[in-house]
């Protein structure tokens, strides 16, 4: 069997994903990219259970499933989804120092992953999650990116 495909790409699917991350948000480089993006997915995974961070991460194209899960520490308590802005400090509050996340981080963030997966998987695997997780990433599918 040849190695699938998503993995034989994994490089140029994250730099198609990442680009249009920073393209999203209106930042200079995808150095100021990766901590937003970093921010967003860390964010979304502290408030999932165990079980359904891993449902979110089979869906995930392999680089972004990599990002998603590195450093978790699944033993610590799971926060609610809030409102947005008090989940857009926490993408804002990894490396907080070198973190350039925009206003419109979640929502930019939200639309290239959409645009860069397979999005079959990808609903299939938010139906198993609550309302909150799900328009996390597809509320409105981020009308206007905010």
């Amino acid at each position: 069997m040849p190695i699938p495909f998503e993995y034989q790409n994994a490089s140029r699917q994250f730099d198609r994903f990442i680009v249009e991350s920073r393209d999203n948000a209106g930042l200079a480089t995808t150095n100021m990219a990766w901590n937003m993006v970093v921010g967003v997915f860390h964010a979304f995974r502290a408030r999932l259970s165990l079980a359904q961070a891993l449902i979110f991460a089979d869906a995930l194209p392999p680089v972004v499933r990599a990002l998603f899960l590195e450093n978790w520490d699944p033993t610590l308590p799971t926060k609610e989804f809030d409102t947005f802005e008090a989940m857009l400090d926490d993408v804002r509050s990894v490396r907080r120092r070198h973190n350039f996340s925009t206003a419109n981080a979640i929502p930019a963030v939200a639309t290239a992953l959409r645009n860069n997966i397979d999005m079959v998987t990808f609903l299939r695997a938010l139906e198993q999650l609550p309302p909150a997780a799900q328009n996390y990433w597809l509320s409105e599918c981020n009308a206007g990116q905010r």
